[in-house]
């Protein structure tokens, strides 16, 4: 257990939280007569921190945008798939208590039940540390993570040029500020200049990559 806390960056005061959040169904139902509870209750609570969690964050950091790109963006970043790269991140599979069958059918690399248990674990560090800690955590291992090059995610370029086109008079430029790296592998350093001021740069393996990077940093600073 200790060693999940320090990959969560979390020390729990309850520790009998963290292992509900691992307790699979399968494993609960084996040790029905023990009184042990399954992980469904945190993963129901966990599911609505998240969401509720990734959606304020996207409401702050991206004003711009309209209800259906935010929704599209939520969906993408609290979707199965994003909770299994969180969960192999923790390496969660070797901390869930399973049952003997779900055990050898290799339920410890099934994506459902790693992606409910991160939901649950997310959960029990709420009831355990409250809302502050919850974020924290899907801030570094969800948010921190989202993917510049991602379909689902709004262009970040669009986005800003639409805020800063609510006032007149306004001008966008993108300076490369540096290149690093060989050629088949270089890094590029972006910077966003609104009306000659610099408000947010990033990097990316690209000059686009770069100024998209740029102008979400920008987004966070103008929107705020």
């Amino acid at each position: 257990m200790k060693t999940l806390e320090e990959k969560l960056g979390y020390q729990f005061q309850d520790r009998s939280l963290l292992e509900n959040a691992l307790t699979h169904s399968s494993y609960a139902n084996e040790h029905h007569a023990a009184h042990v509870q399954s992980n469904e209750r945190l993963e129901l609570l966990g599911d609505s921190v998240l969401g509720m969690v990734v959606a304020d964050y996207l409401y702050r950091n991206f004003p711009a945008l309209p209800e259906g790109d935010l929704t599209r963006m939520r969906a993408s970043l609290v979707c199965e798939g994003n909770l299994v790269n969180v969960a192999a991140l923790w390496d969660l599979g070797a901390y869930l208590r399973l049952g003997k069958g779900e055990e050898s059918c290799g339920g410890r690399e099934r994506p459902s039940i790693r992606a409910d248990a991160v939901e649950a674990v997310l959960a029990a560090v709420y009831l355990d540390g409250g809302i502050v800690q919850a974020r924290k955590l899907v801030q570094r291992f969800i948010l921190d993570h989202m993917s510049q090059t991602d379909p689902a995610v709004q262009d970040f370029k669009t986005a800003l040029q639409e805020l800063v086109q609510r006032r007149s008079g306004q001008a966008l430029t993108y300076h490369l500020l540096s290149q690093s790296g060989p050629d088949h592998a270089k890094t590029f350093e972006m910077e966003v200049r609104l009306n000659g001021k610099p408000v947010g740069a990033g990097k990316g393996r690209s000059k686009k990559d770069a100024e998209q990077a740029a102008a979400r940093a920008a987004l966070k600073v103008l929107g705020q």
